[in-house]
């Protein structure tokens, strides 16, 4: 049976909403920023797939340090589209889902660095 990997899940499952967030963006005739969104919301989960493949315990750390800035970079532009009102969408569940992952990779990295 296959262990359970609670960020894997969630950075998937938040790739999903992102994308369903960008056709949306897209229907309103955003085009530059949906596209920023896209992008940073979506590595989020690719870098956590390929933290699962590393070599090491530092190349793990370095990893998920890179997923935890693109996750806070994701954060910014959900926040800038909040407060720009540049499309009509509600960014709650989407800020909640950003800060959710935002502590569980908090939590990793500082663990991951106290064992390094």
């Amino acid at each position: 049976m296959k262990k359970e990997n609670v960020i894997l899940d969630k950075s998937f499952d938040f790739a999903l909403s992102i994308i369903e967030l960008y056709k949306k963006m897209i229907e309103q005739k955003e085009y530059i920023l949906s596209k920023q969104i896209l992008r940073s919301g979506t590595s989020i989960g690719a870098n956590v797939e390929e933290s699962t493949a590393a070599i090491s315990k530092k190349d793990f750390t370095a990893k998920m340090s890179i997923v935890s800035k693109e996750a806070r970079e994701t954060r910014y532009w959900i926040r800038l589209l909040e407060k720009s009102k540049l499309v009509n969408i509600d960014f709650n569940s989407h800020l909640n889902d950003i800060e959710q992952l935002i502590n569980i990779l908090t939590a990793i990295v500082k663990t991951s660095q106290s064992k390094a």
